[in-house]
């Protein structure tokens, strides 16, 4: 099962660049991208994975992570193989580095209507790179938007602005996910990515298209535990995001081909929330250690504890009707309402 690719072109001899990454992928004839699932014939470029579904699941969104739009909400995550980086600490490495085309076919169709049947609020394209089933999503998301569903993707942020400005009137919120302090050398030599700039240029094009962001930073044990890359980067998400952006650290836990050092030391977490906060980001969380008061959402105006989580859960929701601070009535930058009908708790 394939399909004609989008963002394309065609060039002399048969060959095709494509454009929905910023690898930019010039293939000849029979060949595929870097990817592994996107190939020539024709003279055209085939998605390999249309429909072909690795991965479906309900979640609750706050495991994408997003922490401050449409709280309590819960979304139908799908996935296909394939990764356009080659991360040698992969999580998901079975089906990102899965080179067998494999899933039962699914339409855009189906999947809408299974939201629906899971009680779910919205679709996550996730687990894998969403760009490389992009037509598949793109197709979805068109659809789920028709129907009133919200449609988020978590990213590496690799793609082109030609395809984030494709999707955007479907697209609700991005997490777009940073390794290593967005440091080159690290995303070169552990990551198998020449340059990390196409991701900050596609950041800030999602913000001027309006699309609801939130960052996240795996904080790599010795290889990218750099507390000076993720003030650099902290940096330059409140200069060029804002200091409303959520920042999510992510502990790292030895995985893949990265095995030689131990799960991030949660000092080294603490220490770059610290960071987080001293560069005027007003919301840091860190991720992968459930009960921890860093998962805690607080007022940037007076310090109250406004709502507590642990792990995806939220366990207590101390905002008002219109998500201010109860206490000083400082408006918290939180997209939606909290919905109540899977909350665990609240107080």
């Amino acid at each position: 099962m394939s399909k004609e690719g989008m963002l394309y072109e065609s060039l002399p001899g048969g060959r095709v660049k494509c454009d929905l990454c910023s690898r930019g992928c010039v293939l000849a004839e029979g060949s595929r991208g870097f990817c592994r699932v996107r190939v020539v014939r024709g003279g055209r470029l085939e998605s390999l994975v249309y429909g072909r579904l690795c991965s479906i699941g309900v979640d609750p969104i706050t495991k994408k992570p997003l922490s401050h739009f449409h709280p309590g909400a819960y979304v139908l995550s799908i996935a296909t193989v394939g990764c356009n980086f080659n991360c040698l600490f992969c999580d998901n490495w079975v089906i990102s580095h899965e080179r067998a085309i494999g899933g039962e076919p699914s339409t855009p169709e189906e999947i809408v209507r299974l939201a629906f049947q899971e009680s779910c609020d919205g679709i996550s394209y996730t687990y894998t790179e969403p760009t490389v089933f992009y037509e598949f999503a793109y197709d979805t998301s068109r659809l789920a938007h028709e129907r009133g569903l919200l449609n988020t993707f978590v990213t590496n942020g690799y793609m082109t602005v030609e395809a984030i400005r494709t999707i955007a009137p479907f697209l609700d919120a991005a997490t777009v996910d940073f390794k290593g302090g967005g440091d080159p050398e690290f995303y070169r030599r552990i990551m198998g990515v020449p340059s990390v700039e196409p991701v900050y240029e596609g950041l800030k094009e999602m913000k001027r298209l309006g699309i609801h962001l939130e960052v996240t930073n795996l904080v790599v044990t010795k290889y990218g535990d750099s507390l000076d890359a993720i003030r650099r980067l902290v940096r330059w998400i409140v200069g060029n995001l804002g200091p409303d952006v959520p920042f999510h650290l992510l502990r790292f836990h030895p995985e893949y081909k990265l095995t030689d050092v131990p799960s991030t030391p949660l000092q080294i977490l603490e220490k770059a929330w610290q960071v987080a906060k001293e560069e005027g980001l007003h919301y840091a969380y860190l991720g992968n250690v459930p009960g921890h008061r860093y998962e805690n959402t607080y007022c940037p105006g007076c310090g109250a504890t406004l709502i507590e989580r642990f792990g995806f859960e939220i366990t207590r929701w101390r905002l008002t009707a219109d998500n201010t601070c109860p206490e000083c009535g400082y408006a918290i930058a939180i997209k939606g309402s909290l919905k109540q009908t899977r909350l665990s708790g609240q107080g």
